[in-house]
């Protein structure tokens, strides 16, 4: 299929063309990445409503932000999977495609006729990505799973939060890097390909397989302890001193030490207390983490007698990472972003606004930052390039089959 004006031209997976049976959050974020790096993305979308995140909210003119946040550079096109003819153009789109990325309901692929498995047959140079809660083969395989249910069943929960009061990790980890892993997983197969290796032809991600994954510290720690760290809100059970502290302006400062170094210093340069640093109860990590609340109350009281930027800028004297606790608004602000031109302009049907540019800073090439689509945008113009006319796209118009 040839590249739309949406997608980048000059990037690394220029010519690539990815189908997207997707909604919510981990496959869009999937092929969003791809798309970020030159590939063309045709979101396929149900016709009464498409991806349910385009209505999670309307505070972006209209729009979910979820939606704006994962579909920028793709076009829409709406399909009736139901009906025949609907199937019969999504077959025509895989026939020119060379991946194909879904995360629908457990099964679904399968009744549709366009599973690994039979693509293996229909599509054979068809890379397939399906992205799942559980993965196959377990008895909880059949099960829906979203972010937070991955979440709680990974046991992420359980270190998040206060000590009988479990949290949620803020952001949707499980969806975003189960996406990341589906993406990164293409990339490798395409490398493959293109070097003539005989590479599988599909990937399987499951969010819970993820989240196990991003809980390897944790998990790794109570095979071998038996002991289940408790969670510490903003610090963490495996190092110490390592958290936050109130300030003498009402700011909170973060501070952290990941080695004995790092703790000598703070003690004696930051809190020009080299009692402490001497201390036996504190020279190693595990002393450190066994007494955390003598060094928390220490640190704190010294914090609570100085500002913020005093704070840090005696901290980056002294070597000691820090950082500046900040809310969602003061992080849209942020200098870091202004001064790095982090912020660009991306259109959406509801009118332009800002977006960040993707984290991978490839040098000489500038991401494409395309459109966030309107439902059913460019079916016209694909079903055109798969040779229908315009009279036969009216027709499946009429009969429910596209939008």
């Amino acid at each position: 299929m040839e590249a739309d004006a949406t997608s980048g031209t000059d990037g690394p997976l220029a010519g690539i063309t990815v189908v997207a049976l997707e909604q919510a959050v981990s496959a869009p974020m999937c092929t969003r990445t791809l798309g970020d790096f030159g590939a063309r993305v045709v979101k396929v979308e149900n016709p009464r409503g498409g991806d349910f995140a385009r209505h999670y909210d309307d505070v972006v003119g209209g729009l979910g932000a979820h939606f704006v946040w994962l579909n920028r550079g793709k076009e829409s096109v709406a399909l009736d999977l139901k009906s025949q003819a609907g199937m019969d153009i999504l077959l025509r789109l895989l026939d020119r495609a060379d991946v194909l990325v879904s995360n629908l309901s457990p099964g679904t692929t399968a009744k549709l006729g366009v599973c690994p498995a039979d693509l293996a047959v229909s599509h054979p140079g068809l890379l397939a990505v399906e992205i799942d809660g559980y993965g196959a083969g377990g008895p909880l395989s059949h099960k829906r799973a979203y972010d937070l249910l991955a979440q709680a069943e990974s046991g992420a929960c359980a270190v998040t939060g206060r000590p009988g009061q479990p949290a949620k990790p803020g952001p949707p980890v499980a969806d975003v890097c189960s996406g990341l892993y589906g993406a990164l997983s293409v990339m490798a197969l395409l490398h493959g390909k293109g070097r003539g290796q005989d590479v599988p032809a599909s990937v399987a991600v499951s969010l819970f397989d993820t989240m196990t994954e991003l809980m390897g510290y944790p998990l790794t720690y109570t095979r071998h302890s038996g002991v289940e760290q408790q969670p510490l809100g903003m610090s963490s059970p495996a190092v110490s001193p390592y958290g936050a502290y109130a300030t003498a302006d009402g700011q909170t400062v973060v501070l952290g030490t990941t080695n004995d170094r790092e703790w000598d210093r703070l003690a004696r340069d930051l809190l020009g207390r080299p009692d402490l640093a001497e201390d036996d109860r504190f020279r190693s990590n595990a002393g450190r983490v066994e007494h955390r609340a003598v060094l928390d109350a220490e640190i704190g009281a010294w914090c609570a007698r100085h500002a913020l930027a005093e704070v840090q800028d005696r901290a980056d004297v002294a070597g000691i990472g820090n950082a500046r606790y900040n809310t969602p608004r003061e992080v849209l602000v942020h200098p870091q972003l202004a001064a790095r031109d982090r912020w660009r302009e991306i259109d959406t049907p509801s009118g332009p606004v800002p977006a960040l540019l993707p984290p991978p800073v490839l040098d000489g090439y500038d991401p494409p930052m395309g459109a966030v689509p309107a439902l059913g945008q460019h079916t016209d113009a694909v079903l055109a390039e798969l040779g229908l006319s315009a009279g036969e796209i009216d027709t499946l118009r009429r009969q429910g089959a596209v939008r």
